[in-house]
């Protein structure tokens, strides 16, 4: 990432953004698929636009020379990474922006910037990578607070310590994915933490949010990678003890585990290190029928083979990122120990017994350097890394562009994937929208699939927003009465708020309330995220 620039109002680098050939080559295939769409392009507009207020707030003296005002800096601030923020960003609609941006280069100037807004009755938004997707920090608060105060701990990024006996690193929680793995790298260890943000969110939102890797299964999820957890709130400093498994009472970390900072701010933790895979393997498995391709992922996922990838393609969702016609079983494994061919070849027998078909030749490696993909799975893989800046691109273009996500047990998964589809087309039709709607699996349990729903949609530029949070009500409501999960892996934030208050327990909600008004007793830390305070 050296010597680029972030955007302040899409995703990832200004200098990776879809422009030229692959902008046209977009553009012409979102017209094949939706002849309808208007694809006028429409340009960010400038900073100065905006109008962003003066900063109630001035930090003390001891903290002045981490605190900004800028504007820019203060907008990049102000939002997340959802289409709806990516829109209004492009719309000039950016209302709660934070008075000023904190950048602590310790644990102990958290602790002071904790002090300030807890007693000057200041709002404060831990801040990672801003990769957020469900409003996550973004404050939407009013005259109860004196201002807001976007805490980035970007510039905490360390490894502080590796034991490699029992294979594990002390880091700080500031860290990006890259910057994380290369100070792994010389330990010949890794996180193998993988997420689609990787390149832009931190070791702290991927805590703070109980985020999901890229791998399909076991050890996909960060809870499973955590062995004891720092976190700085404004009653004091909360640690952990490094063990392996414990059976004392309730765990600590499963507190902060996904309290998304409204518990506390997550400064540094200990977590589960790996040896760098050296033997990988993979195929793609072509299925016409689309049902007998999840039975066969149902096989795989309750068979103990545990596959690093088992992302299944339903034909729209193939044919959009892979042009494939059929739907894909995009499979691979890996290990640090032993050769993974005997794996690869028991799935592949497995899926050849619901149907499955291999359009190319399995490929396998010994090499640490380089992955084992056939064609359609690399095809596939370079559009999963594109998709945030084509979505940034088609949204752009007034196209609505966003997924839902969630996980159900197996005997559930065919009622709510039909769900789904008829609550996403009637509302299509509701708000004067034509689309199509796609379907991966991005984990598998041997209790469930994980869904990954995907909507491409002709929206009406200026209106697109309202258009997308429409679809978006009527399909979480699809969801929650479906059994499922409102979220899988991209947290509850304040726009899943009404979907998970309804998931929860009451009793449990109550619970986190007290949890809270202990921690936080004057309710400043990410007001409106997962709970309400009782202030």
């Amino acid at each position: 990432m050296s010597g680029k620039t972030r955007s302040w109002w899409g995703w990832g680098n200004v200098e990776d953004a879809v422009t030229g050939p692959e902008r046209a080559v977009l553009t012409r295939r979102t017209a094949e698929l939706l002849p309808d769409a208007d694809l006028t392009v429409h340009e960010a507009p400038p900073v100065e636009s905006f109008g962003v207020a003066p900063s109630r707030v001035t930090a003390p003296p001891a903290l002045a020379r981490l605190a900004s005002y800028d504007p820019r800096d203060r907008l990049a601030h102000s939002h997340g990474q959802a289409f709806r923020d990516v829109v209004r960003a492009l719309l000039g609609n950016l209302p709660h922006v934070p008075d000023a941006v904190l950048r602590p280069t310790s644990e102990a100037e958290v602790v002071h910037t904790l002090e300030w807004c807890d007693g000057a009755g200041i709002a404060v938004v831990p801040f990672g990578g801003g990769t957020s997707v469900v409003g996550g920090v973004e404050v939407r608060t009013g005259a109860e607070y004196a201002g807001v105060v976007s805490l980035d701990l970007g510039s905490m990024d360390r490894v502080l310590e590796v034991d490699t006996t029992s294979r594990a690193a002390l880091v700080q929680a500031g860290v990006l994915g890259p910057r994380l793995e290369e100070q792994l790298r010389p330990h010949g260890c890794t996180l193998r933490f993988f997420p689609q943000s990787f390149e832009f969110s931190t070791l702290g939102g991927w805590l703070a949010t109980r985020a999901g890797g890229h791998f399909a299964t076991r050890l996909t999820h960060i809870d499973d990678l955590t062995e004891s957890l720092r976190v700085v709130t404004p009653a004091g400093v909360v640690e952990s003890r490094r063990l392996p498994g414990s059976g004392a009472g309730p765990s600590p970390d499963r507190l902060f585990l996904g309290s998304e900072g409204t518990l506390g701010v997550i400064t540094q933790a200990w977590v589960r290190l790996q040896d760098r895979p050296r033997w990988r393997a993979g195929a793609s498995v072509a299925f016409q029928d689309y049902e007998a391709g999840v039975r066969a992922v149902r096989a795989l996922a309750q068979s103990g083979l545990d596959p690093a990838n088992c992302r299944l393609l339903d034909p729209m969702e193939a044919l959009i990122n892979a042009g494939s016609p059929t739907a894909v079983l995009v499979l691979g494994f890996e290990s640090a120990d032993h050769p993974v061919t005997a794996p690869l070849e028991r799935a592949l027998e497995l899926c050849r017994d619901h149907g499955g078909s291999l359009p190319e030749t399995p490929r396998s490696t010994d090499s640490a350097a380089a992955a084992a993909r056939t064609a359609a799975a690399d095809t596939w893989r370079s559009a999963f890394l594109r998709m945030p800046y084509q979505r940034d691109a088609l949204a752009a273009q007034g196209m609505i562009v966003e997924t839902f996500e969630t996980a159900c047990t197996w005997d559930r998964f065919a009622g709510l994937r039909a769900a789904v589809d008829t609550a996403a087309r009637d509302a299509l039709r509701q708000v004067g929208a034509t689309g199509v709607l796609t379907c991966r699996f991005t984990h598998v349990y041997p209790d469930g699939p994980a869904p990954y729903f995907g909507i491409y949609a002709a929206g009406a530029w200026g209106r697109t927003v309202e258009q997308w949070d429409e679809i978006k009500q009527a399909v979480s409501e699809a969801l929650v009465a479906q059994g499922a999960t409102i979220t899988h892996h991209h947290a509850v934030g304040r726009d899943h708020r009404p979907w998970y208050d309804r998931q929860r327990p009451d009793l449990f909600a109550a619970a986190l309330r007290a949890g809270k008004a202990v921690l936080d007793p004057s309710a400043i830390l990410n007001p409106g995220v997962v709970i309400d305070p009782l202030r």
